[in-house]
């Protein structure tokens, strides 16, 4: 194992010092969007405005489980030029200045054309916390899931409405960090109230009735402090992610757009 894999677990902890009456907000972002500049700062940004967890997308041209939102966002950060060594900078400057737990989401190819072994090992380095890999079903991560103990590195799995009561307890037993909720079949991008609460009250008891071993976080289709607080509420959190995108294309033209973006974060997670 490499000398440089870190020892403490951030993400671990963030659980571990929630208060009750809080919910963990987790953020998606892709690297490289808008613009490889922006990344270390909007990441920090979210920090101060409530974020507790960053989920820093790897920009693909075929990201299967996004829809049209963070597609864009991953064409704009590829168009940038937005390499997988720009990434783990990006994390390496936040580092500098904050403990925020950083999970990578993405696909396998990119990892396979890195290369697998450089790709943990110089992630670990960098400062990652964990990883969400879609197209790595937890039946076939056995070289993943080996590399990712290697580097301490947890492996974060995802469970929907289509997942059956058994699968979700595999999941379980395998995910380390949290298991990612997904509240509806399909792809991202901030839906309807009614569409979320709907999907989500069907099946919210079974993964509470088959999930034990780890929190929750909920996602997919919340983009207002009333839909996170409706969906996570008998959970540990919830995640944003195409809402986020599509305030920065609505705001990024206006001089003064960061800062009525990170108000928008931060009502997302207080209300305010």
């Amino acid at each position: 194992m490499s000398e440089a894999v870190k020892t403490t677990n951030r993400l671990e902890s963030v659980f571990i010092n929630r208060k009750p009456d809080t919910k963990i907000m987790n953020l998606f972002i892709t690297a490289g969007y808008p613009t490889l500049e922006d990344s270390a700062e909007l990441i920090l940004g979210y920090e101060k405005n409530g974020a507790d967890i960053i989920e820093l997308g790897m920009p693909f041209s075929d990201p299967l489980a996004d829809g049209p939102t963070i597609q864009y966002s991953s064409d704009i950060a590829i168009k940038n030029g937005t390499k997988m060594d720009d990434i783990f900078q990006i994390v390496r400057d936040v580092r500098v200045s904050s403990e925020i737990p950083i999970v990578l989401m993405g696909y396998l190819n990119p990892l396979l054309f890195y290369g697998l072994e450089d790709f943990f090992k110089n992630a670990s380095e960098a400062g990652v916390d964990g990883l969400i890999l879609p197209d790595v079903p937890v039946e076939e991560s056995g070289l993943i899931q080996e590399l990712c103990n290697q580097y301490n590195l947890p492996l974060i799995y995802l469970v929907a409405p289509n997942s059956t009561n058994e699968r979700m307890q595999v999941v379980d037993k395998h995910s380390k960090g949290f298991v990612y909720c997904v509240s509806v079949t399909g792809v991202t991008g901030a839906r309807t109230k009614d569409e979320v609460e709907n999907s989500v009250n069907k099946f919210i008891s079974r993964v509470k009735e088959n999930i034990s071993q780890n929190p929750v976080l909920v996602g997919f289709g919340i983009s207002s402090h009333e839909d996170a607080m409706q969906i996570s509420k008998d959970l540990d959190g919830f995640v944003v992610g195409s809402a986020l995108i599509n305030n920065i294309r609505a705001l990024e033209s206006e001089n003064n757009w960061k800062r009525e973006h990170f108000k928008f974060v931060r009502s997302l997670k207080f209300g305010k």
